[in-house]
């Protein structure tokens, strides 16, 4: 799998769509534009990897855009995880703090994956953000069409 991607993935029916779009993590509305174009009825989401450091979950609602950050602590370093935790009201890290996760546990609780779920995932702070992402594709059972689209022959 590859260590730094940015995907939209929507559900309607029994079917999974996955596609791959281009975001350079400086600005968190590029997901957000990338999800609400979809125009999909059923649950759409982005799901980024951001140099295996960390993943992120971003899905637009109605009313809100819902977060999910696997390592919090990224913040100290990384701009765009600090963007994320702004939305979220929370306070950046410092440095050399110990990882968690922040924001909405229960962002795919209505697809498939509790937060409780969600949190064992993120509390696996030895795996690679992409390991991470593998697990949460295989939890939704969306493993197989997260694969195909990161392979280099579908881009």
């Amino acid at each position: 799998m590859k260590h730094n991607f940015a995907v939209t993935i929507t559900r309607t029916d029994s079917t999974w769509q996955v596609h791959t779009f281009d975001d350079d993590y400086s600005d968190l509305q590029t997901s957000v534009r990338a999800v609400r174009n979809l125009r999909a009825e059923g649950a759409s989401f982005a799901l980024l990897c951001v140099e295996d450091d960390y993943f992120v979950v971003v899905r637009p609602t109605p009313t809100k855009v819902k977060y999910l950050l696997s390592d919090a602590s990224a913040a100290s370093e990384d701009d765009f995880a600090a963007s994320i935790l702004e939305e979220l009201d929370v306070e950046i890290p410092e440095a050399g703090e110990d990882p968690w996760a922040e924001g909405d546990f229960d962002i795919l609780a209505d697809i498939g994956l509790s937060g409780q779920i969600m949190a064992l995932i993120c509390d696996e702070t030895d795996w690679w953000a992409s390991e991470q992402v593998q697990r949460l594709a295989e939890e939704l059972g969306v493993e197989d069409e997260l694969e195909q689209a990161l392979a280099p022959s579908s881009r």
